[in-house]
C-alpha cells in the first residue's frame, strides 16, 4: 500500500484564524504545497485564492500532485449561484478537485429541493470540465440517520443523471474539520461514521477528513474503504510520526 496516494495533504487556515499575516500565511502555503511536491503526495488541498500559486509551483517542479479546494466554506450556506461562480473560477485557476460543502443546514431543516439541486448542478459543472467533485457533509453537525439520509441523497442523485463512468469522480466526504463541537466531541471523521457513509454512499467513493493524524488511523480508514484522506498531518501519517496538527 502506497499510503501516500490516498492523502489529501490540507491546509485551509485563513491568516485570521491562525493569527498571522497574509505573508506569513502565503509562506506557510507554499511549504505545505512544496511538502506535498516533495512526498509526492495524492494532493494539495489549500483555499481557493492559493490555487494559482499552487498550479505555478506544480507545473515549474512537473510535478503529478492533483490541485484540490474547497469550495463555500465552511458553512456550505451561500447561494447556488455563489457554489457556481467559487467553482468556476477555482477551475479557471487550476484547480483538479472541487470539495463542495453541502448545505447541511438546510437539509437539516427539511428544504430538500434546494440541497438536490445544488448537488445537481456543482456535481455537473465539476464533470463538465473533467474534475473530482466531492460533497462535505460535515458529519459532526448531523445525527446518524442524517448521515446515512445525505450519503445515500448525494447517492441517488449522481446514479440519477450521471453515467456509471462518473461514478468514481464524485465522493462522499466527512467533515471540513471546522465545525465547533460541544464537549470537544469528534469533530471529523470516526470509525461509526465512515462506516455509515461507505454502507450508504457505495458505489460512490468516500473521502475521511478531520481527526486523521496518525499512520494506524489511516491504515484503518482505508481498510474500512475510503479512498482518499484529508488531512493537515500527511508528512506525519506518511513517515509514522505522531502529529499535534488540529486538522
Amino acid at each position: 500500500m502506497n499510503i501516500k496516494q490516498y492523502l489529501d495533504s490540507t491546509y485551509l487556515k485563513t491568516a485570521e484564524q491562525a493569527g498571522i499575516n497574509d505573508s506569513e500565511s502565503k509562506k506557510i502555503n507554499e511549504q505545505f504545497i512544496q511538502e506535498a511536491i516533495d512526498e509526492e503526495f495524492k494532493l494539495i488541498m489549500i483555499r481557493p485564492e492559493m490555487v494559482k500559486m499552487a498550479k505555478e509551483m506544480i507545473v515549474k517542479a512537473k510535478s503529478k500532485v492533483s490541485i484540490g479546494t474547497v469550495i463555500d466554506f465552511p458553512q456550505g450556506q451561500s447561494s447556488l449561484e455563489e457554489k457556481l461562480s467559487e467553482a468556476t473560477q477555482a477551475i479557471a485557476d487550476g484547480a483538479d478537485d472541487l470539495d463542495f460543502v453541502c448545505n447541511y443546514e438546510a437539509f437539516k431543516e427539511g428544504n430538500i429541493d434546494l440541497v438536490k439541486h445544488e448537488i445537481l448542478e456543482c456535481t455537473r459543472l465539476g464533470l463538465e470540465h473533467h474534475k473530482i467533485v466531492k460533497w462535505i457533509i460535515e458529519v459532526a453537525a448531523l445525527n446518524p440517520l442524517q448521515i446515512i439520509q445525505l450519503s445515500a441523497l448525494i447517492k441517488s442523485i449522481v446514479m440519477s443523471n450521471f453515467k456509471e463512468d462518473f461514478y468514481n469522480s464524485v465522493f462522499v466526504k466527512s467533515s471540513t474539520g471546522f465545525y465547533k463541537t460541544d464537549n470537544n466531541l469528534p469533530n471529523g471523521a470516526t470509525v461509526p461514521t465512515i462506516i455509515m457513509m461507505l454502507e450508504n454512499a457505495s458505489p460512490l467513493p468516500v473521502k475521511a477528513a478531520g481527526g486523521v493524524r496518525t499512520h494506524q488511523e489511516a491504515v484503518e480508514m482505508i481498510k474500512l474503504g475510503v479512498k482518499r484522506i484529508g488531512t493537515s498531518s500527511a508528512k506525519a501519517i506518511a513517515s509514522g510520526e505522531v502529529s499535534n496538527k488540529d486538522y
